[in-house]
């Protein structure tokens, strides 16, 4: 944490992340008790979404954890937490359906994806060196040093920000898939699904938040150092 001129706005956004990952665990649970229209698990909707997508190579695995559900482009492999793999709920199907979005995503070569898929690795490495590059350049008044730990933050802002458009498009080919298969046609089932996606969501856009917020604070004192 830096004490640059944005950290109260750090530690607000903070604060709203905590509001929001609270609203998307009651969200998430509520609608986890509620049973889908055709009573299918999270595994059973993504395979049956995956199949009529001409996905039938990727496979559907359960991972341990909550809410621990996500695509892998390296494997290609949709892994979907054991309560959503099980779990004939409005959530499991929604959870499932958003992730098969990314699966489906990759087949068409999304740009957004394709470059975020680039940026994980480099944006993993840099970010480990980033902090201490900030830190040490203050300690040393190496503008230098400084500047460059500024350019791995704008990176790492950089990558949220592609992130954005990859989960909104995810979220709504899966709103758009249980609409067309009478999965979300019931108006309970639409309402559930949509909100506990919305509710994903948030995190992200917080996210970009954090690291926007960030990106200013190590900018502004970035600039205070010059001064």
């Amino acid at each position: 944490m830096y004490f640059g001129p944005y950290f109260p706005l750090i530690i607000g956004i903070m604060l709203l992340s905590f509001i929001v990952q609270g609203y998307l665990s009651r969200t998430y649970g509520k609608w986890g008790q509620v049973r889908n229209p055709r009573n299918l698990t999270g595994a059973e909707v993504a395979r049956m979404m995956l199949d009529e997508n001409g996905l039938q190579s990727v496979p559907v695995n359960m991972v341990p954890g909550n809410l621990t559900d996500h695509y892998d482009p390296q494997r290609k492999t949709v892994n979907l937490s054991e309560a959503n793999f099980r779990t004939p709920s409005i959530s499991a199907m929604a959870v499932a359906a958003h992730e098969v979005g990314h699966a489906i995503q990759d087949k068409v070569r999304m740009p957004a994806l394709v470059l975020r898929g680039k940026m994980a690795l480099p944006l993993s490495l840099s970010m480990n060196f980033a902090p201490w590059l900030l830190m040490l350049g203050l300690f040393i008044q190496s503008s230098g040093l400084i500047w460059v730990g500024v350019i791995l933050f704008g990176f790492a802002m950089l990558f949220h920000l592609i992130t954005l458009p990859v989960e909104f498009d995810a979220s709504s080919r899966a709103l758009a898939y249980l609409r067309e298969r009478g999965l979300g046609g019931a108006v309970q089932a639409d309402d559930g699904a949509r909100k506990v996606l919305t509710a994903a969501a948030l995190t992200y856009v917080l996210g970009f938040a954090m690291a926007l917020a960030q990106l200013l604070n190590v900018l502004g004192m970035a600039r205070s150092s010059d001064d």
